[in-house]
């Protein structure tokens, strides 16, 4: 089934109400960014060989993805409903996802909830990264005088 990161505008990508990106805005945005190609199908091989394909209007692949083309690996992007989901993402895709969703001026959220940054990293990942460690006061008395 895969894993599926979203850029949404709502609080939670899996909420039924909240503010939507149409088809239209992620046309448009495709006709403005010149890495990104509207193919309208995704198209990838078993390892027996059939063909696997799925259409639709809103499915657009990263050009300029280093790992384009790759043994078949193509990065699509597809338009969902109210939001763009990517499926399996990994860093560098993850950090192309925030750029379109700030152009869009929405977020980039994972199936669990969590967000992630201009990076690609998860924000609570890089909160952690950058956390300062803690420092424990040493103690005036040794640990067997607890009672003093």
């Amino acid at each position: 089934m895969g894993y599926e990161v979203h850029i949404t505008r709502k609080a939670s990508w899996s909420e039924e109400e909240g503010p939507a990106i149409s088809l239209n805005e992620w046309l448009e945005y495709l006709s403005s960014d010149a890495e990104m190609r509207l193919d309208g199908y995704a198209e990838a091989r078993t390892p027996a060989g059939d063909v696997l394909r799925t259409e639709d209007e809103g499915i657009a692949v990263w050009t300029a993805y280093s790992g384009h083309g790759v043994d078949g690996n193509m990065a699509w992007f597809c338009h969902l409903e109210d939001r763009i989901t990517v499926k399996n993402p990994d860093e560098e895709i993850l950090a192309k996802m925030h750029a379109i969703a700030s152009s869009l001026g929405a977020k980039v959220q994972g199936d669990e909830g969590e967000l992630y940054g201009p990076d690609g990293a998860s924000v609570a990942e890089e909160a952690t990264k950058q956390a300062e460690p803690s420092v424990i006061a040493p103690h005036k008395k040794p640990w067997w005088k607890f009672w003093e």
